[in-house]
């Protein structure tokens, strides 16, 4: 998915990637990498939010005025409604959960709270692309 729709309320927060980024993916912070983000990985507690576009990480600082190069920054959502991927079908209302590779997957019966990244927003009837609200940091 090469970008994310998104309805905000408060601007994304811009960050470099330490490895390739689509829009639509949960992005954390990157422990190897001290400032740097990646794709959010299963249960992750240091979810940022939700990546609008694609990014990798380049050698030097790409010119954004030319876009078709790989861009070393991402914009991150972290307030309002996106589509993002669902590992499995969720119910409307669900608490979501960071999945592997970026996507979301609904919480489960007791998960720890800052395990949380948002909300179910429609009814996803199986693995796939569907819309969530961002919990607040």
């Amino acid at each position: 998915m090469p970008g994310a729709h998104r309805t905000l309320h408060y601007g994304p927060d811009t960050y470099k990637v330490s490895t390739a980024v689509s829009g639509g993916q949960l992005v954390m912070a990157d422990a190897s990498n001290p400032g740097l983000v990646k794709p959010a990985t299963a249960a992750a507690t240091t979810v940022l939010g939700v990546a609008l576009g694609e990014a990798g990480p380049v050698a030097a600082d790409a010119d954004p005025l030319v876009v078709h190069q790989a861009q070393p920054e991402v914009a991150v959502a972290w307030n309002g409604d996106v589509d993002v991927t669902y590992t499995a079908g969720c119910a409307l209302g669900v608490l979501l959960v960071a999945g592997a590779n970026g996507a979301v997957t609904p919480a489960g019966a007791a998960p720890a709270s800052d395990q949380i990244v948002g909300r179910c927003t429609a009814t996803v009837s199986g693995a796939g692309l569907g819309r969530m609200r961002l919990a607040q940091p």
